[in-house]
């Protein structure tokens, strides 16, 4: 062990652990350098035994001092580790990402990397404008970057992220005006016209025999463009704003779902509700 690295001094001892799973990187006059994470995952395996000031240190001495010295290495191991022990070749890697990740039974000198991974927690914040970020990045070099997050047992889930632009065929102008009334958390269209202009012409809201029911973002937005005249429950006419100060307590990030359902309907998509889904829209 010296500083914050684990070197095997050994040439033959090096070249084994480099040639048999591209452990380390091999050092000028022979001999390995080698990461944290690589060197906790071999002593665990009994490949490796570390030394620290003479003495051997155990996996628990090896994991508590990597985590003292590597922020977030306990997520960043189990990534590691799962990853190996999936036959994937697996090298640290720098700019805001964990790892690089070669493909099954290649070596580094014969391969590139497939992926680049992003080792978190799965109660990390994370801030979407590094995300992607982070996209346009590995997309550039021709790889894909992949979310390792773990729960709290241990246990990972793999996300592969990329960027979309999505389009459609449905115009988001809606020709015609209806009137609505606001029935607790829903906007409802009485009229069988105004019902029928909505439903046929963007596929909004849902027919409930003969009357069409729209959610809050549906009404806001629609009365946002003017296709629509609310009323609340005691027949007060109601403005967009007026809708939205309403919907805001019903709804968390209330504004920030109705600024997404407005560009994608913009980009003539029809969107409806992602909520059995675990999202906001589907």
């Amino acid at each position: 062990m010296a500083e914050g690295m684990v070197l095997i001094k050994d040439q033959k001892e090096g070249c084994q652990l480099y040639n048999k799973g591209n452990f380390g990187y091999p050092l000028k006059g022979g001999g390995l350098e080698m990461d944290l994470v690589e060197a906790v995952f071999l002593l665990e395996c009994n490949r490796l035994e570390v030394q620290r000031d003479g003495e051997p240190m155990s996996f628990e001495d090896l994991f508590k001092y990597s985590s003292t010295v590597c922020e977030g290495f306990d997520i960043k191991f189990l990534v590691y580790r799962d990853l190996r022990q999936r036959g994937f070749v697996v090298k640290a890697e720098s700019g805001g990402l964990d790892f690089a990740v070669f493909p099954r039974g290649s070596t580094m000198s014969s391969a590139r990397p497939v992926y680049m991974v992003r080792a978190v927690s799965e109660r990390t914040a994370l801030d979407i404008t590094d995300s992607a970020g982070k996209v346009s990045q590995t997309e550039d070099r021709g790889k894909k970057l992949l979310y390792g997050v773990a729960d709290e047992e241990g246990d990972l889930t793999y996300y592969i992220m990329s960027t979309e632009d999505p389009e459609g065929h449905v115009s988001a102008k809606v020709a015609g005006k209806a009137s609505g009334r606001l029935i607790s958390d829903r906007v409802f269209v009485y009229d069988s016209e105004g019902s029928e202009m909505l439903h046929s012409q963007g596929f909004y809201g849902k027919m409930l025999g003969g009357v069409l029911q729209l959610s809050l973002i549906e009404g806001c937005y629609l009365a946002s463009v003017g296709a629509l005249d609310v009323e609340s429950a005691e027949g007060e006419a109601m403005t967009a704003e007026n809708l939205k100060r309403f919907a805001r307590p019903a709804q968390n990030e209330f504004d920030l779902r109705l600024a997404a359902f407005a560009d994608l309907r913009r980009r003539g998509l029809v969107v409806k509700t992602g909520f059995k889904y675990g999202t906001h829209f589907r």
